[in-house]
């Protein structure tokens, strides 16, 4: 065992001031160095080894099937060593991107999704990405590239302080100084990126701990030491440094996963709920999407759900036509209601900060994390009982304690009467001619009704995708992908990436606000069958509608009417240009653009669409 900082304290203490503080002081350097770890761990010079090999074999031993990167000199050693041990490595032009296809990997697969982008500007790309995985709650590894142990802060190539970009947006930030510490913190980052609350953690890894040690020995000779004493120890500097970094790098380590914290309600608190919700006649539960978390399968939540739901936030965990599914009615629900209970449901914008729920009502909070589980209870709205703990596992066992309970009949039927009333004023809408182009609602009625059970939407935009939140009807749990509570612009690539990886045999369907497409163009050069549906209205009509009005102008509002079905032709896909002299048709284009994806091309329909009012005053700021 190596010694502590309390055993050099104990060794000063038994020696007397000064001469302890001498002992001290120089064990203390010795340990720094790494003298003393070297005298009891040998130092391979031959080993052909390096630490990306290490890397790799802890994601192989967690399950892990795909990296996602944008390749760099930085991790190259990383890319190699996972695609040798049968871990894909999928390459997508752009390093936020990467972290958005992880993002879905996680979301859809229950492990973490990892990324692995280079030092400085493939890291910044990703802050963005990054901050939408952490405020989703996503289990994501980022692996990060870094200037050389040594050449920190000295001007190397695309040195920048990363720990400080990413330490506010992950729950686990550490950088490597050892080929030794690579196996013992990845382990530790992927058990904290499931741990509690999920989100990303982040590991940078400088050059010189990823590439073997007879290649990293030649960036550590001093060709022109300087003469006498001084060159003398700096030539022993470098070649301790380099002899600390290898030393016990090849070792036999552990590499299995690290056991996974997630809190659970008391059976106390269980009970308690099972007694208030018994005695509810008009109850409401609001699921989040904490609700689809492991470890609880989403099948085993959504068969035990026996009260009436609105899911906007786990779209798709009722189905498609459950008779307790509120899709349309949910700020009515809850103004009738007796009893809401928040299953991972955070009372932010998305519920007006709390002002929705009846102050008369009595309200259940369940939330794996303490601040999203009172976030504004002191404000608009105070929870009966707060229970800080698994949504999806306390569902369950709160389902099984109800045994024998229903609520009254009435009050589903009058939910769900609601939401027919509101869903054929939908329908009419649809029906109606806009000045130009195709009626948007009308494109996503078709769309639905043409849509494979097994199909996963990905949802990426503003107003088009606004308006298929409430025209689409996900099939089953996690086929509905959204950027989440952020409100990220451009994750469709990203996300239609890692579904269609996770769910090879599903139908990805994408849905893109008009300019969004841009950013995500670059998914038709990598021949991922989806189809892309592109909501083309040439502006961003989500501000447009709500900036004229108010302020009188349109200005960086209007686009262009932009070829994107040319676009996807290019990059190896089939794009189709559908507009108001399609509108008989266009049963038949979906139709063969569904044939198509199915053979393994990529399409997309650039649909030219027109304006409605089916979304006044929907601005979210």
């Amino acid at each position: 065992m190596l010694p502590t900082m309390e055993c050099f304290g104990a060794i000063g203490t038994l020696l007397g001031c000064s001469a302890g503080a001498a002992v001290c002081g120089l064990l203390f350097a010795a340990f720094k160095l790494g003298l003393l770890y070297q005298l009891f761990h040998k130092t391979e010079t031959k080993s052909p080894r390096h630490g990306g090999e290490s890397v790799a074999e802890v994601l192989r031993a967690h399950g892990v099937k795909y990296v996602f990167t944008l390749v760099g000199g930085h991790i190259s050693p990383v890319l190699v060593a996972c695609e040798k041990v049968g871990i894909r490595i999928v390459d997508t032009r752009h390093e936020a991107t990467a972290v958005f296809a992880a993002d879905a990997v996680a979301r859809l697969s229950g492990t973490v999704g990892v990324a692995a982008v280079t030092a400085g500007p493939g890291l910044t790309n990703t802050v963005t990405a990054v901050k939408n995985a952490q405020m989703a709650e996503s289990p994501l590894l980022l692996i990060g590239g870094a200037a050389g142990t040594l050449l920190k802060g000295r001007g190397a190539l695309q040195d920048i302080d990363q720990m400080s970009l990413f330490k506010p947006l992950c729950k686990f930030c550490a950088s490597i100084r050892t080929v030794r510490e690579i196996v013992p913190t990845v382990r530790k980052a992927l058990a904290v990126a499931q741990s509690g609350t999920p989100g990303p953690v982040f590991i940078e890894f400088p050059i010189d701990t990823l590439y073997p040690y007879h290649l990293v020995s030649k960036e550590f000779t001093v060709k022109n030491p300087p003469k006498g004493l001084m060159g003398k120890i700096i030539t022993w500097y470098l070649n301790n440094h380099l002899m600390n970094l290898f030393a016990g790098a090849w070792e036999t380590r552990d590499v299995s996963p690290l056991p996974v914290d997630i809190p659970q309600a008391t059976d106390d608190q269980v009970q308690r709920c099972i007694e208030l919700v018994s005695r509810a006649k008009k109850p409401v539960i609001l699921l989040g999407s904490q609700a689809t978390l492991p470890p609880t399968p989403a099948d085993d939540v959504r068969l035990s759900t026996c009260l009436p739901c609105s899911n906007s936030m786990s779209r798709g965990m009722l189905g498609k036509n459950s008779p307790i599914h509120i899709r349309q009615n949910r700020r009515d629900a809850l103004k009738e209601a007796d009893l809401v209970l928040l299953a991972g449901t955070v009372c932010d914008f998305r519920l007006s900060y709390g002002r929705v729920l009846n102050r008369r009502s009595k309200i259940i909070a369940v939330n794996r994390d303490k601040t999203q589980l009172l976030k504004n209870s002191d404000l608009f709205w105070k929870p009966t009982i707060a229970v800080q703990g698994d949504a999806g596992s306390f569902l369950v066992r709160l389902s099984k304690g109800l045994k024998g309970y229903s609520c009254p009949k009435e009050w589903p039927q009058s939910l769900k009467a609601g939401d027919v009333t509101k869903e054929n004023a939908n329908r009419a809408k649809a029906n109606e001619k806009t000045e130009h182009h195709l009626n948007p609602l009308k494109v996503l009625h078709q769309v639905d009704e043409l849509m494979a059970e097994d199909s996963i939407i990905v949802a990426d935009g503003g107003d088009f995708v606004g308006s298929a939140a409430y025209i689409l009807r996900p099939r089953g749990p996690l086929q509905w992908l959204d950027p989440g509570a952020f409100g990220t612009l451009g994750v469709g690539g990203g996300f239609a990436l890692g579904a269609k990886l996770c769910r090879p045999e599903s139908e990805g369907c994408i849905f893109f606000l008009t300019f969004i497409l841009m950013i995500n163009i670059l998914l038709f050069s990598s021949q991922t069958p989806v189809i892309a549906v592109v909501g083309n209205d040439a502006c961003w009509s989500q501000i447009s509608r709500e900036q004229v009005p108010m302020l009188g102008s349109n200005v960086a509002c209007g686009l262009a009417f932009t070829d994107y079905h040319i676009v996807a032709d290019g990059f190896g896909g089939k794009g189709y240009l559908v507009g108001r002299e399609d509108e008989d048709r266009l049963n038949d284009i979906i139709r063969q653009a569904q044939k198509e994806t199915q053979e393994g091309k990529a399409t997309l329909l650039n649909v030219l669409i027109g304006k409605t009012n089916f979304r006044e005053g929907s601005i979210s700021v």
